[in-house]
């Protein structure tokens, strides 16, 4: 999720109740909200890096103490002012586990047991920044302000409130969103698992997200290929209108390729691998590319690995870069 959502989450737990815990609990909760994402600096060291660290340990359970004591601390010894130190790490605590919560639903996910396990944890219910979100969120901090505005139009002497009923409707709606979004997700995955693909039964499934929470992206992997197929459930749903991309025969292009430190990365990420082998020029040079596809096709590569490779299987170049992400 984006720093806004995550932020506006921390702000409303704090209106709901848990500001009474300490002195300062707003700022500690919107920064405990945000601070796993101190991994972001990876960004500094390149593409790769940043694959390779975002939403690393620091969103892991086991850091989550660590991760709320350090949002206490700054907001003490740079805010200059005292807190009580254990209620302010159980709110803390609160802001990093909303922010690990928030990450679990969406489609990127978390690897919530590092060092551990490097296993991605994703639910797939929500985009990594949704609209429905943000119209949730919105609804939360506009209508105290709105509500305030009315009162005073009207006469009525209002005692500084602070939305804390907003705020507890605003994160009651999300979880009821999120919920309603989960329902769906398993009804459009189970209609894609129904049914077969160029005569094949899939090995597994999956549907992604959409800005319509009625629209998904089904995703099939057979033992050949994988199938993409728009799943609308207002509609009838239709095999035939699936979209193919088979997978390339293991080549020595691609072994040299998965030998470099861009493809090891998106390895370590990738949970759709699709390969992508073409030639490149006149001078005998395969392109191998690698993309996932919740965030791509071949077409829209997005997450992409790419290696050069020349004809006696040397990498001459070889990347990881980002761009033309698809929204979810």
């Amino acid at each position: 999720m984006d720093n806004l959502t995550h932020s506006l989450v921390g702000l409303f737990l704090a209106r709901a109740g848990l500001r009474t815990a300490t002195p300062r609990a707003t700022a500690i909760l919107v920064l405990a909200a945000n601070i796993p994402d101190l991994d972001a600096v990876s960004w500094l060291a390149g593409q790769t890096a940043y694959l390779h660290w975002h939403r690393n340990i620091t969103h892991s359970l086991i850091a989550a103490p660590l991760m709320a004591l350090l949002a206490v601390a700054l907001v003490r010894f740079i805010g200059q002012r005292q807190v009580r130190w254990l209620p302010a790490w159980g709110i803390a605590l609160a802001g990093v586990a909303s922010h690990q919560l928030l990450d679990l639903t969406n489609v990127y996910g978390v690897r919530l047991l590092l060092p551990f396990s490097g296993h991605w944890t994703h639910w797939d219910i929500t985009a990594v920044i949704d609209f429905g979100i943000w119209a949730i969120l919105g609804l939360g901090v506009a209508a105290p302000a709105l509500a305030g505005l009315v009162g005073s139009e009207i006469g009525e002497r209002r005692k500084g409130s602070t939305g804390g009923g907003w705020a507890v409707i605003a994160l009651l709606l999300l979880g009821c969103y999120d919920y309603g979004r989960s329902v769906l997700h398993d009804r459009a995955v189970a209609i894609v698992d129904a049914h077969q693909y160029n005569g094949l039964a899939p090995r597994r499934t999956g549907a992604f997200p959409t800005e319509n929470p009625l629209v998904w992206v089904g995703t099939a992997e057979l033992s050949n290929a994988y199938v993409q197929i728009p799943v609308d459930l207002r509609s009838s749903f239709h095999a035939s209108d699936a979209e193919t991309f088979y997978k390339p025969a293991r080549t020595p292009a691609i072994d040299a390729a998965m030998m470099t430190e861009p493809f090891q990365r998106m390895l370590e990420w990738v949970q759709y691998p699709l390969w992508v082998v073409e030639p490149r020029g006149t001078d005998l040079t395969t392109r191998v590319m690698l993309i996932d596809l919740r965030f791509a096709t071949p077409r829209e590569p997005g997450f992409a690995a790419t290696a050069d490779v020349a004809p006696n299987n040397q990498v001459t170049k070889s990347e990881f870069r980002i761009g033309g992400v698809r929204p979810r």
